[in-house]
């Protein structure tokens, strides 16, 4: 835990601007402590997490993104209950962030299509599994026909996952920050849908 406290922690709107700087290089870092958070999801008899890969962060519209196969089975879970909650944490920088959001799949539609557009073919092998994720298999496998299991494949070969790729588009609708340190934890709610933006918690 960290002995020293840092110049922002007590400043409402220099630890926004934190906030948004970790989710914002999380995208663009793939060694970032923020990229891969845990994605919770369902309703009270059925919850669910995950880790996914945060893809893109948009402050000015509130949202954060990720990608899914449309075959995974908290796809269901999203419909029937598009509220999530996401949980990030940095041991390095000793800040916790419990972001509660609502949910749209987008699939086959503009989103989707500008996201499958930038994403490489290599990294496209997640989709090109013949069976949906989680479907039982008796033997290890890892889904994938041998030929792109080892990567030899082109990026027109690849276009074929397509017709599993999704986006899961989460709109914020409150963060909580919670900060560690030996001298005193802080904690702080940001609230979008209210007309008081920032409370102070008791951490």
């Amino acid at each position: 835990m960290s002995k020293e406290v840092v110049s922002y922690y007590e400043n409402s709107d220099e630890i926004k601007k934190k906030i948004w700087s970790l989710l914002t290089n999380a995208v663009l870092d793939r060694s970032s402590e923020f990229r891969t958070p845990v994605f919770i999801c369902g309703n009270e008899t059925n919850l669910d997490g995950r880790v996914v890969v945060i893809r893109k962060v948009d402050q000015e519209n509130n949202y954060i993104q990720y990608h899914s196969d449309i075959r995974s089975s908290k796809i269901e879970k999203i419909k029937k209950n598009p509220n999530c909650s996401i949980l990030f944490y940095g041991k390095e920088e000793k800040i916790q962030l419990r972001i509660k959001a609502e949910c749209v799949v987008n699939f086959n539609n503009d989103i989707s299509k500008e996201s499958w557009k930038n994403t490489g073919h290599i990294s496209r092998k997640c989709y090109l599994v013949e069976n949906g994720p989680g479907t039982e298999s008796d033997k290890p496998t890892s889904g994938l026909d041998s030929k792109f299991d080892n990567f030899d494949f082109t990026k027109e070969e690849s276009e074929a996952g397509y017709k599993n790729f999704c986006v899961i588009k989460c709109k914020i609708k409150s963060i909580e920050w919670l900060y560690l340190a030996a001298k005193g934890h802080r904690r702080a709610l940001i609230n979008f849908n209210e007309s008081k933006n920032f409370t102070w918690l008791v951490p």
